[in-house]
C-alpha cells in the first residue's frame, strides 16, 4: 500500500493491521514532506517565534526555548507524555495506529522529515510493534499518551513487541536491522498530536461491528423460523415505502436468507397470526437503523484517515505556520458513541428473541428452554441469563463518553473529547454483541431442530451447517462456555456472514 494521505477504508486498515500488505510511502508525497521541512528549518535559523517548534507546550506555550535545546525539547516532549496505563492494545490495534499515523504524516502539513516516517513504515513492514497502553488519553490534543509510546520506541527508548518477545525497543530495532532516529525540531509534536489512537481501536471495532450488523440478520432469521413467523414484514414494498438504506438492506438480506422455506409452507394458510413480535416484525427497521448509524460512523473514520491532525500545521505555499485544533478528537468520540449506541440496540433485539426461543409462553409449541427433558434438564435457561448480563453490561458502557470533559494542562486544554474512551467502550461493547449473537444461533438452532424435518430457508440452512460443524445439538446439560467462545469467534471471523453474502 502506498501512503499518500489518501482516506484509508476500515477494510484496507484492516489488511494492514492484520499483517497481510506492506505499506510504503508514495513518491508523490516525498516533495510535500520535504517542503513541509524546509518551512520549519527556516524558521528554527531564523528568530521569529513558533508554537511547537522554539516554544513550549500547552500552557507553557509563552516560554521560548533557545535554538541549542530544540532537540531536548523534543525528546523531553515524548518522554514526558508517555505515561499510558493499564494493559497494552492488541497488535492489529498497535499496527492500525502506525498506519494512520504514518499516512497523514505524507499529507505535508506536518514538517517533520522523510527519514522519521520511513522509520514508521519500516517498523510496520518488519512487525516491530510499540508496546502502548491502552489508557490515558483524553483525546484531547489528540490521544498524547498513546502516540507518545509509539513515538518513545522511534527513538530507541520505551519497549517493542517483536517476534513474540517484549523488548526494549533499542533492543526490538536491532533485531529487525533498524536504527533509531534523533528529533529535531516539531518532530515530537509532530507525531503526539492527532487522532489515530482512538481511530484505530474504535475503526478495527466498528469493522466488527459492521459484521454483527449481517450476522444479526442471519440469528434473527433462523429464530424467525424456529418460531414459525411470517417474513410477510420483509416485503421490499413496506420497505420502499419508508426508504432508508440500511432498512431496504436488511430486508433484501433476510429475505434471502429465507427464501425457499418449507418450515414457511407448513403454516402459510391458515395462521391466526396476523403480525409477529416486534423483535421479529421490526428486525428491517433495527438492523437497518444499526446498518445506517455504522455507515455514518464509517463515513466519518475515512475522512479522518486523510486528515492532518496534528498542531501547528505548516502550509508550505507561502510558509504560514498556523496553530488550530486539528487534533481534538470530537468528530471521531461522537461517532464511535454512535456506534456503541447502535450495537447496544442490536444486543437488545436479540436478547428478546432469545427469551422468545426458551421461554415456553411465547416459543410456539418449542419445549421450556429448549430442553430435551424440561425439569430434568435446564437448557438454555443460563445461556438466556449471560446473555442479559453481557447486555446490561452493554447498555451501561454505551453512555456516551464524548459529553464527559474535565479540563486539563492547566485550563489550556479546557475541553477535551475523551474518545479513547469511546473507542475502548466500543471494543468491550462489541466484544459483548459477538457473544451475544452467538447464544442466539446456538438457541436458534436447538430451536430449528424442533421443527424438522422441515427444512428453514436456504439462508438459514447453511448457518445451521455452519453452527453444527463447531457444536454438537444439546441432547443434554453440560458446560456451554467454549462453545459460546467457538461460535463468538466465529462471528468475528466472519463466518456466518461471508456465505450468506454470496446468495
Amino acid at each position: 500500500m502506498e501512503l499518500t494521505g489518501q482516506p484509508l477504508s476500515l477494510l484496507a486498515i484492516a489488511e494492514v493491521a492484520l499483517g497481510r500488505v506492506a505499506v510504503r510511502i508514495g513518491p508523490e508525497a516525498d516533495e510535500r514532506i520535504q517542503a513541509s521541512r524546509a518551512v520549519i528549518e527556516q524558521i528554527t535559523n531564523g528568530d521569529v517565534v513558533v508554537y511547537g517548534v522554539n516554544t513550549g507546550f500547552g500552557k507553557l506555550a509563552d516560554i521560548h526555548v533557545a535554538r541549542s535545546d530544540l532537540r531536548q525539547l523534543q525528546l523531553n516532549l515524548v518522554r514526558s507524555h508517555a505515561c499510558g496505563i493499564g494493559r497494552p492494545l492488541a497488535e492489529a490495534e498497535v499496527r492500525a495506529m502506525m498506519l494512520l499515523r504514518a499516512n497523514v504524516l505524507t499529507l505535508g502539513f506536518s514538517g517533520i522529515r522523510l527519514e522519521v516516517i520511513d522509520l514508521l513504515t519500516q517498523m510496520l513492514n518488519r512487525g516491530v510493534h510499540p508496546m502502548i497502553p491502552e489508557k490515558g488519553s483524553v483525546g484531547a490534543s489528540g490521544d498524547l499518551a498513546p502516540l507518545a509510546h509509539l513515538s518513545l520506541a522511534l527513538v530507541g527508548e520505551g519497549e517493542c513487541f517483536y517476534n513474540g518477545e517484549r523488548l526494549d525497543s533499542a533492543t526490538a530495532l536491532r533485531r529487525a536491522d533498524l536504527q533509531p532516529v534523533t528529533l529535531e525540531a516539531k518532530e515530537g509534536l509532530a507525531l503526539l498530536n492527532g487522532t489515530q489512537a482512538m481511530h484505530a481501536v474504535g475503526g478495527l471495532a466498528l469493522l466488527r461491528a459492521k459484521r454483527l450488523s449481517r450476522v444479526a440478520d442471519v440469528a434473527g432469521a433462523m429464530s424467525l423460523e424456529a418460531l414459525l413467523g411470517t417474513p410477510v414484514a420483509f416485503d421490499a414494498r413496506i420497505q420502499n415505502a419508508r426508504p432508508h438504506p440500511g432498512q431496504q438492506a436488511a430486508a433484501e438480506h433476510l429475505r434471502i436468507l429465507l427464501r425457499a422455506s418449507e418450515i414457511r409452507e407448513t403454516h402459510k394458510e391458515g395462521d391466526p397470526r396476523v403480525q409477529d413480535a416486534y423483535s421479529l416484525r421490526c428486525m428491517p427497521q433495527v438492523h437497518g437503523a444499526v446498518r445506517g448509524a455504522l455507515a455514518h460512523c464509517e463515513e466519518v473514520l475515512g475522512i479522518e484517515a486523510g486528515s492532518a491532525t496534528d498542531n501547528p500545521l505548516v502550509f508550505t505555499d507561502n510558509g504560514d505556520v498556523l496553530s488550530g485544533g486539528n487534533f481534538h478528537g470530537a468528530p471521531v468520540a461522537l461517532a464511535l458513541d454512535y456506534a456503541a449506541i447502535a450495537v447496544t440496540d442490536l444486543m437488545s433485539i436479540s436478547e428478546r428473541r432469545i427469551d422468545r426461543l426458551i421461554n415456553p409462553d411465547t416459543s410456539e409449541g418449542l419445549p421450556a428452554f429448549l430442553a430435551r427433558q424440561a425439569g430434568m434438564q435446564s437448557g438454555f435457561m443460563i445461556p438466556h441469563v449471560a446473555a442479559v448480563a453481557l447486555l446490561s453490561e452493554a447498555k451501561i458502557l454505551a453512555h456516551p463518553a464524548s459529553i464527559d470533559n474535565l479540563p486539563t494542562s492547566g485550563g489550556k486544554e479546557d475541553h477535551v473529547s475523551m474518545g479513547m474512551t469511546a473507542a475502548l467502550k466500543l471494543r468491550t461493547i462489541v466484544e459483548n454483541a459477538e457473544n451475544l449473537l452467538a447464544i442466539e444461533l446456538l438457541a436458534g438452532g436447538a430451536a430449528l431442530e424442533y421443527r424438522r424435518p422441515m427444512k428453514a430457508g436456504i439462508g438459514v440452512e447453511l448457518a445451521y451447517e455452519k453452527l453444527r460443524a463447531l457444536v454438537p445439538p444439546l441432547v443434554e446439560d453440560r458446560p456451554m462456555y467454549r462453545e459460546i467462545e467457538r461460535v463468538a469467534a466465529a462471528i468475528c471471523a466472519g463466518e456466518f456472514d461471508s456465505e450468506t453474502e454470496k446468495l
